[in-house]
Order: C-alpha cells, then structure tokens, then sequence
C-alpha cells in the first residue's frame, strides 16, 4: 500500500510540474484578452491541432507543432506581443517555447484556451 501512495505521490508532483507556464510566457484571462481586444490590435494566433473553430479576431492559424515553417508569417520586431491559443492551453505553451526558440520575448497564452473564451460567453468566428 505505501509503494501505491508513493507511486501516486511522485505521478502527482510529475504532472503538477509539467502543467506549470514557463517563464517565458505570460497568461491572460478570457475576459482579459477581450479587454484588450476591444482597445488595441493585437497579433493573436490559434495554433490548436487539427484547425478548431477561430476567436473572432484571430490573426493567422499556425500549428503549434510548425512555428518554423511559418516564421516568414509572425511579426519582424521580435518584441511584439504575440498572443497564443489553443482549445485548452498546453499547445500555446509548447508553440511559445519554439517562438522562444526563434528569439520572441513578448509570449501570451491564454488560460484555458479556447474551451474558457467560449465558456465566458465570448464569440467564435
């Protein structure tokens, strides 16, 4: 019984660390990059695979997976922010590591994806 809780105990801190955002990358509420929507205009990229129902204002679909397949396609300023999704959250951040990677520093995933704009009652296109 102690090895099934010790088993259990290690796959929980395991996952809980592989869930944690990188420091890479800062996460906006739904209702935050809604805000901001409505003021300013953002580049905001849906990188979910396979290709998902789009958040009214989306800029460009690029698979997380193909960040340096479409480079010719992101912001020449490497400062500029680039806001991230995906349907839940995991995909933007591994998609912000590869723009990381290519020498981005303004990274923004938004918390809970996809799923948490619709659940706040926000539009997809």
């Amino acid at each position: 019984m102690k090895k099934l809780y010790a088993i259990l105990a290690f796959t929980f801190i395991i996952t809980g660390f592989t869930f944690q955002n990188p420091d890479y990358v800062k996460v906006i509420t739904p209702t935050e990059l809604n805000r901001l929507m409505q003021n300013e205009d953002i580049f905001l990229v849906d990188v979910h695979t396979p290709e998902q129902r789009h958040i009214k204002g989306t800029d460009i679909f690029i698979p997380y997976n193909e960040i340096e397949k479409y480079k010719d396609k992101l912001p020449k300023d490497k400062n500029t922010a680039i806001y991230l999704y995906c349907e839940g959250g995991p995909m933007g951040n591994a998609a912000a590591k590869s723009l990381h990677e290519l020498g981005y520093r303004n990274l923004i995933n938004l918390e809970g994806g996809e799923s948490a704009w619709r659940k706040a009652g926000f539009n997809l296109e």
